[in-house]
């Protein structure tokens, strides 16, 4: 009898110890292609985060909407169904936090490095926790670029719009561009765009260049125009539960593989946009147009009046912040302030 107790002791602590080595599974959902900047910024967290855990963490990515669609992917994060995601900035805003809709906002940010002072300061971490009271903490913020405008014919001025029916993700702010052009918003999941191209329900759409490229959407789109009136983004977020519940030790090396990951990421993005944009050209399927001066200011002035109008959704206090931040970001360096 002492034997057969021993026995089974053993078994159940050997049991134990087995589970206990088990790894501890991160399923990463997002909506792009593995070869855009953000598929390939998440194939570079798992590899780092695998190996600084030593293999105690285990990191499943799931691209082009394998397991979710973009308007179902936060709901099962709340739920805990994935565990990390990376969606537009966009998407935050049905969560009740409109605020993130500032990043949607038509030439805001005249630069990346202007971009980067509100991302990487104090206005970016304060959005971020912002999602706490949701269950959602928020890691770190990934680029994708500027975006172009595409359609079946040439867009160089705002009157060219007239019209079309351009394809938005659900924000309020980008509907209220498409109508400031004249033209009629359409919401589509991303994985439904290049289908609704193709089948002519909506005319036209805009991303950044890898997007378009990745997706294909250059073979159903005759005329880009390169506009950069407007910015796409991420922000790299996970089940807070999940997060807090992890061991110290595990989420610190979590932190940092996040960090060189979206480092990763920042120095690809351009990189890969450029390369985008100048394959889509050697195509010859689609006619690419960049604006010239005097467009794009026309552009900035038909634009210009949706930051008044969204004031009373995101909040003017944040929009002038973004303003002041982006403003300082871009002043010229005096001889007194270098010295």
């Amino acid at each position: 009898m002492r034997i057969k107790a021993l026995l089974a002791a053993l078994a159940v602590v050997t049991g134990a110890g087995a589970h206990a080595q088990a790894p501890i599974i991160i399923k990463f959902s997002h909506v792009v292609s593995p070869d855009a900047p953000k598929g390939l910024a998440a194939e570079r967290f798992r590899v780092l985060a695998e190996q600084r855990t030593h293999g105690r963490v285990k990191v499943e990515v799931y691209p082009n909407s394998q397991l979710y669609k973009d308007k179902e992917e936060l709901e099962a994060l709340q739920l805990g169904a994935v565990q990390m995601l990376a969606p537009s900035l966009a998407k935050f805003a049905p969560l009740g936090v409109k605020e993130f809709e500032a990043f949607d906002l038509p030439y805001i940010f005249p630069t990346k490095a202007a971009l980067y002072a509100v991302t990487e300061g104090p206005i970016g971490k304060s959005l971020l926790q912002k999602l706490e009271a949701k269950g959602i903490t928020g890691l770190a913020y990934w680029d994708n670029g500027f975006k172009v405008m595409s359609a079946n014919r040439p867009l160089h001025s705002p009157a060219d719009f007239r019209g079309l029916r351009m394809r938005i993700q659900g924000s309020k702010v980008l509907d209220v561009q498409m109508r400031a052009l004249g033209a009629v918003p359409q919401v589509l999941a991303f994985s439904e765009v290049y289908p609704a191209l193709q089948a002519h329900i909506v005319d036209g759409t805009e991303n950044p260049p890898s997007n378009m490229y990745t997706q294909k959407m250059h073979e159903v789109q005759k005329y880009v125009t390169v506009s950069n009136h407007g910015y796409l983004g991420y922000a790299v977020i996970v089940n807070k539960k999940f997060w807090d519940g992890l061991p110290r030790d595990i989420r610190t090396e979590l932190e940092q593989a996040m960090r060189e990951a979206t480092a990763f990421e920042k120095t690809i993005a351009q990189r890969d946009n450029d390369a985008a944009l100048e394959a889509i050209r050697k195509t010859g399927k689609t006619k690419i147009y960049t604006l010239t001066p005097q467009e794009q200011a026309d552009w900035r002035r038909a634009l210009l009046p949706v930051q008044k109008q969204v004031e009373g959704r995101i909040g003017k206090d944040l929009i002038d912040a973004i303003n002041r931040t982006t403003s300082q970001a871009t002043a010229p360096v005096t001889t007194a302030q270098a010295r």
